[in-house]
């Protein structure tokens, strides 16, 4: 690969993107015979085929796949360079890529807003999914930072504290278990919506019911925590969900938290980076703005039965 071009990798990227060499040229401003050139030349530096026809479209033999890998990591480390050298003017151009766990989608937004109004120069590029998705992003670097509760263990990072993340057990508004303290063992004939395998959520709670010895009748595994609240809204099950998602329904009654024994499990709100990943200057900026400022846009859950217990100091919790 030493004696690869940018001009050869773009025009592999682009017939993979587009799925013919004439849209390809077209995307990259040249004629088709151009593009045919470049990947001709690059296979016959390579030795290997890069792409396969399927149908009447390109894809990327195995290969190729290991090409566009290299080329997505060149041209984003093109684009960190391009970042860090307009952030040599100062903050008043650039970009940063940020990766939220989706459950972050309902305090970061707000955050991330109060951060481009104060450098309103600075692209904010915003991914949102599970956490196995997002790990993916920063292992690949296809983003800079990552909001998410659990950094990963295989990998090495940095990670910066936003502020506590409680989890609770939610029921239908009517629920007969609701306005008393219970063990979790009352939950063992219940049946619970959950998140997908994969998501934080889930792990978190299949160790909560792991330590109280209870193996959880799982109704519907769902990728959304706002179909989560409608189910459990419609009384098909109760759900262990994260408190900052549900401050609304509770607000209005369309929802309510269990008090039970061992909740809120309690994490953190973290900036992750890899650490072998230098920050640009408007990346370093948005970690320090989420470490300093963060904290007032998470949702209000104090209120909430046992959060505000769980979430006091220990020399300040009843017996």
């Amino acid at each position: 690969m030493r004696n690869a071009t940018l001009k050869q990798l773009r025009a592999v990227a682009a017939i993979v993107e587009t799925g013919s060499v004439t849209a390809a040229a077209k995307k990259l401003n040249v004629t088709p015979p151009a593009v045919t050139m470049q990947v001709q030349l690059l296979e016959q530096h390579l030795g290997l085929p890069l792409l396969d026809r399927a149908g009447d479209r390109f894809q990327p033999s195995a290969a190729g796949r290991e090409v566009l890998s290299a080329a997505a990591r060149i041209e984003q480390a093109l684009a960190d360079c391009g970042a860090a050298l307009d952030a040599m003017k100062g903050l008043r151009s650039g970009r940063v890529s940020v990766g939220l766990v989706s459950t972050a989608k309902y305090f970061v937004p707000a955050a991330l807003g109060a951060f481009t109004r104060a450098h309103p120069g600075i692209d904010v590029v915003l991914t949102v999914g599970n956490r196995e998705a997002i790990i993916a992003g920063l292992r690949g670097d296809t983003i800079d930072v990552a909001i998410m509760g659990r950094p990963p263990l295989d990998m090495e990072v940095d990670k910066t504290l936003i502020g506590d993340h409680p989890h609770v057990l939610i029921a239908p508004a009517d629920h007969p278990l609701l306005g008393r303290r219970i063990p979790a063992s009352a939950l063992a004939g219940a049946t619970f919506m959950s998140r997908e395998p994969g998501s934080g959520t889930r792990g978190l709670m299949e160790r909560f019911f792991q330590q109280s010895g209870i193996d959880p009748r799982i109704g519907m595994e769902i990728d959304s925590n706002e179909t989560i609240k409608q189910a459990v809204m419609a009384g098909l099950g109760l759900a262990f969900i994260s408190a900052h998602t549900i401050a609304a329904e509770v607000a209005d009654g369309r929802l309510a938290v269990l008090d039970v024994e061992g909740l809120p499990e309690v994490r953190q709100w973290f900036v992750v980076k890899r650490t072998a990943k230098r920050l640009t200057p408007p990346a370093a900026a948005l970690t320090e703005f989420l470490s300093r400022r963060g904290p007032e846009f998470l949702p209000d859950t104090l209120h909430l039965p046992g959060v505000a217990r769980a979430m006091a100091p220990a020399d300040d919790r009843p017996d």
